[in-house]
């Protein structure tokens, strides 16, 4: 139809019927919309050919794979130098994997120094550097966040951090260190290291820093047996007392571990090699802890009370020679030696080499009895002052003429009549001089006691030809002779075994890694006099302490028998070498008639109240004595003393 046409009207037709049912429409309603025309069917696209686009999906992919290919020739040709550097940084480290050091425990497997975890911080410089971190204050920025948590300056860990050596792969921080302290860095780390991931521009400080697991050595009694344990240096090392002398022993065999690493963290896919770290061996002591807080609490008590320098005390086993407590006052505290008075550390009953006195005069009377130049019933009439070479010798108190037996002679102390008695051993004083030495030879004098301690003094006994005038009468009652209280101990435990020295000892035995125990080898024995003079002098020494006029008479116990010597001689100050002040002592066995505990006493030094030997350390013998006895279930013998007189009459 053009569109100039006119538009055909459509002549209405007749009405359809309507269908039944069907609505009508209401008056004044639309009317229903017919249908129109049938639309027409969609038209259809057709493709183009796909070649083209095949074409350019084939470049791209070529272009990738030319930009890998180019980039692999630049890292292995090009800049191959380059990337090899950065490789080290992803190379095989090792590392010493510390063995365990074993415990040390008393007699009875009560620890006495044992180990906990603990962990060596280190650190890795090179991951430290301006290159590394892309910051120049890395180790000031990390150092000031150790340094609180470890107690060290910040300088120290700044050095530690840009060492000279800019090769050096490990440092030390910090030795040794509490579980609690590397948890510490570990969790501040750990916080930087998430900063780090969500803001690029923070730095993970700490990220060059690491733990080695290793162990820490710990005393769980403080102070008790310090003198005998010693303590274990910052590298880990025994560095007095028992930990330097079994060393080895306990420290065991370390191992080794050599693993891939980057950027300071393991690589599980790269393999590693270990060599296991070999325990130590543990050690056993011959010490009761009970007997040794016996003997360290009364000593301590009466060095404060007396003001003395120093003080200790030994127990011995007489039958056996191994030692059950060795206590010195004061003592420190090995799990804080920073705060321990340097003069106290050691162990002073075998370190410090002093003139014993009276309770040296046991060994005359040995020498005496033994050569059958007397007996204790020989009388001794003993003057209030003697003449010798080119002194003038006197007894501790003033007193006129003393009518004594050579018993008496011991239980009263006295200087005079030792000279007299031990002036029968020879023909001459210069023969009888000669026999002396021997006995004290015999008795382990100027000798080591076989304990092999470190530092342990061999004391100091020159040979007869060498005394001095006046030393050919004072060695007799124990001065110009010098020991350590483990040898005046060994010489009563010696009378105690019937006269047969058994080598003192401290180490029982050790146990292995496999629990295997292997006993110490068994001490030397020798006899050093006989059985019958050995139980003579026992009497005698008991009436040192059971006799009015003995001078051990706050040594007694009751429902025990007890043999003793007191001793109170001229002390030679370490600092001036003359002589100021005395040396105190008690020594003695219980019971006297069937021996079982040997106890020696020293004070150095009191300067409050008594200096007696018998009045400030027969108290602390006494105390000590009851308590190992009670300790080892000693019973009383039940017998009575017989003792010899002490005087006779004109």
């Amino acid at each position: 139809m053009s569109d100039r046409e006119a538009p055909r009207r459509r002549v209405p037709g007749p009405a359809r019927p309507a269908r039944p049912g069907a609505r009508r429409p209401a008056p004044g309603a639309r009317p229903a919309r017919r249908p129109g025309p049938p639309r027409p069917a969609p038209r259809t696209i057709r493709l183009g050919s796909p070649r083209p686009r095949l074409r350019l999906v084939g470049l791209a992919l070529t272009l990738v794979l030319i930009a890998f290919v180019v980039r692999l020739f630049q890292v292995q040709a090009v800049d191959a130098s380059t990337y090899a550097a950065k490789a080290a940084q992803n190379r095989y480290v090792g590392q010493v994997l510390a063995a365990e050091r074993g415990e040390i425990t008393d007699r009875n497997g009560v620890a006495l120094a044992t180990s906990v975890d603990a962990y060596d911080i280190t650190a890795d410089p090179t991951m430290f550097t301006r290159e590394q971190m892309k910051i120049g204050d890395g180790p000031e920025q990390a150092a000031a966040l150790l340094a609180p948590i470890l107690g060290q300056s910040q300088e120290k860990l700044v050095a530690k951090l840009r060492p000279e050596n800019k090769a050096l792969r490990y440092v030390k921080l910090a030795g040794r260190q509490t579980p609690q302290v590397w948890k510490q860095i570990k969790d501040l780390k750990s916080a930087l290291a998430k900063k780090a991931e969500s803001d690029k521009s923070a730095v993970n400080v700490l990220s060059g820093v690491f733990s080695v697991p290793t162990s820490k050595r710990v005393y769980p009694n403080n102070e008790l047996a310090a003198g005998i344990l010693g303590w274990v240096n910052a590298s880990g090392k025994g560095g007095g007392g028992v930990e330097l002398q079994l060393d080895k022993r306990l420290t065991g065999k370390d191992g080794k571990i050599r693993y891939a690493q980057s950027g300071g963290r393991l690589v599980p896919t790269a393999g590693s090699t270990e060599t296991p770290a070999v325990p130590g061996s543990d050690v056993e002591l011959t010490i009761d802890r009970d007997i040794q807080w016996a003997a360290q609490n009364a000593i301590t008590k009466q060095v404060e009370k007396s003001q003395a320098d120093r003080g200790y005390v030994i127990v011995q086993d007489t039958a056996t020679g191994e030692v059950l407590a060795m206590a010195n006052a004061p003592g420190f505290d090995p799990n804080n030696l920073s705060e321990a008075d340097p003069t106290a550390l050691g162990n002073a009953a075998l370190q410090d080499a002093y003139e014993p006195g009276s309770t040296a005069k046991v060994l005359s009377m040995a020498a005496v009895l033994q050569e059958n130049a007397a007996t204790p019933l020989t009388h001794v009439v003993v003057p209030n002052r003697l003449h010798r070479g080119d002194r003038l010798f006197k007894d501790d108190v003033d007193h006129p003429t003393w009518y004594l037996t050579l018993n008496g002679v011991l239980a009263k102390s006295s200087n005079i009549g030792t000279i007299l008695a031990t002036g029968q051993l020879g023909k001459t004083q210069s023969a009888a001089n000669e026999v002396l030495y021997d006995y004290l030879r015999k008795f382990g004098l100027g000798s080591h006691t076989g304990l092999g301690f470190p530092g342990e003094t061999k004391g100091i006994l020159a040979p007869p030809d060498q005394w001095s005038t006046s030393q050919q009468y004072t060695i007799p009652f124990g001065q110009g002779v010098s020991i350590n209280a483990m040898q005046a101990a060994s010489v009563y435990s010696t009378i105690a075994n019937g006269g047969v020295r058994i080598e003192p000892s401290l180490v029982r035995g050790t146990k292995g890694p496999d629990g295997s125990f292997t006993p110490a080898p068994k001490p030397e024995k020798k006899r050093v006099i006989s059985e019958k003079t050995a139980k003579t002098l026992a009497r005698m020494l008991e009436s040192v302490v059971d006799d009015e006029e003995g001078t051990g008479t706050k040594a007694r116990i009751p429902g025990y028998r007890v043999a003793g010597k007191t001793g109170t001689a001229n002390r030679v100050d370490p600092a001036t070498g003359k002589y100021r002040g005395y040396t105190s002592s008690f020594a003695g066995f219980a019971p006297a008639d069937k021996p079982r505990v040997t106890v020696y006493c020293v004070i150095q030094n009191a300067t409050e109240g008594s200096y007696f030997g018998g009045q400030i350390c027969g108290p602390v013998y006494k105390q000590v004595m009851e308590f190992a006895l009670k300790t080892l279930q000693v019973p009383p013998t039940g017998a009575k003393p017989a003792n010899y007189p002490v005087t006779f009459k004109p």
